[in-house]
């Protein structure tokens, strides 16, 4: 077991930038969605930020250390959760900070991979010990975040079945599908596939399996393989995905996938507002912290 969950929240949003291609997000939402991360936007009548609602499930899931990679400007994370850098008390987790820090030479953060390796150079003691990491806008479900924190795995991920995400099937089309082997151990992740490349994945249960970015790792054995994460050719970045592929095809590690059957919310653009809001009112009536 272990208890650190790092969460990454310092990219540009810019997906959530863009307008809206429908009418179902009000004029305050549209201005937050505009000015904020996408993880502080508020949808629900407290004026929380969504974020919250992730914090909530990683602590039930028994998390206890919380790193949210911010960028530079991520003032705001600091007024919600905690103005120091590390060790900010919010109903019972320990809150800490690093910043990802752009290049001079860049106008945007340079990826996840990047993201990464800046929180646990940061905070070196994950490099001697194991960590969940995840996206800040995705909410990731108690069960998941304790199957990854509770798993004897050195390096696993959550593989989800394709089949019970809710998204629109166009959405669902281009998501990356993962490769495992027999004893669904992770051999290689596709994106956006091609309707012919798509038998290829079934795994041995007949489903398609894919990630949606929550990794646990061995610190010690991944840091080598962030260091040195090759810049993506098409997208100019440095891709946690590059880093994982590179570290289980030059290794004898194992990345073990995690089969897991339920739906992820994802706030990616505006249009995703409304569908995540209708989630939390039907899966969540309050969040009460004090029975964790």
């Amino acid at each position: 077991m272990h208890n650190n969950l790092i969460i990454l929240a310092g990219g540009a949003s810019s997906r959530m930038k863009k307008p809206a291609t429908s009418k179902t997000i009000n004029s305050d939402e549209t201005t937050q969605a505009n000015n904020r991360s996408k993880s502080l936007i508020s949808l629900d009548n407290t004026g929380r930020p969504v974020l919250d609602y992730l914090l909530y499930n990683a602590k039930k899931a028994g998390y206890k250390n919380i790193y949210i990679v911010i960028n530079e400007k991520g003032v705001l994370f600091k007024e919600f959760y905690g103005s120091k850098e590390k060790n900010n008390d919010f109903n019972g987790l320990n809150i800490s900070f690093p910043i990802q820090y752009i290049p001079k030479d860049r106008v945007k953060p340079f990826g996840t991979a990047d993201a990464l390796l800046q929180a646990v150079e940061q905070f070196p003691e994950l490099n001697k010990q194991f960590y969940t990491v995840c996206n800040s806008d995705n909410l990731y479900s108690t069960e998941a975040l304790n199957l990854l924190r509770i798993t004897e795995h050195k390096n696993a991920f959550i593989s989800y079945n394709r089949d019970t995400l809710e998204f629109p099937l166009e959405r669902i089309s281009k998501f990356a599908l993962t490769k495992l082997n027999e004893n669904n151990e992770l051999i290689r992740i596709l994106e956006k596939p091609s309707e012919t490349e798509v038998p290829n994945f079934y795994d041995r249960d007949k489903k398609l399996r894919v990630s949606m970015n929550i990794f646990k790792f061995n610190g010690k054995e991944f840091y080598p393989f962030l260091k040195n994460c090759p810049i993506h050719p098409i997208r100019n970045e440095k891709e946690m995905q590059t880093s994982l592929l590179n570290y289980i095809t030059k290794t004898n590690n194992k990345v073990v996938g995690i089969p897991l059957s339920e739906h992820v919310p994802d706030l990616s653009s505006k249009d995703d507002i409304a569908t995540v809001k209708a989630y939390l009112k039907k899966h969540y009536t309050t969040l009460d912290w004090s029975s964790i």
